[in-house]
């Protein structure tokens, strides 16, 4: 794994079209941008799980969204950017 400094995580297996194999928990790439676009696009399998991009050095959470797919209305999810 060196060099791959940012991981892209949930508690649930992640999917994504951008993303050759999916069902995945962790996703690691050297890219930081392109894991945030990879993760912005991805979703969990079951639903409504939070999907993180974390910066493996420092430990910071680059980027975080929950997962809007089987979210009950008025659940609101928040989507943030660290």
């Amino acid at each position: 794994m060196s060099g791959q400094t940012y991981r892209i995580e949930s508690e649930s297996p992640i999917v994504s079209p951008l993303l050759p194999e999916s069902g995945h928990a962790e996703i690691w790439l050297d890219d930081g941008e392109l894991a945030v676009v990879v993760a912005a696009k991805s979703h969990t399998v079951p639903g409504g799980r939070e999907i993180r991009v974390v910066h493996v050095p420092t430990g910071e959470v680059v980027f975080r969204k929950a997962d809007e797919r089987d979210r009950e209305p008025g659940e609101g999810a928040s989507v943030g950017v660290g």
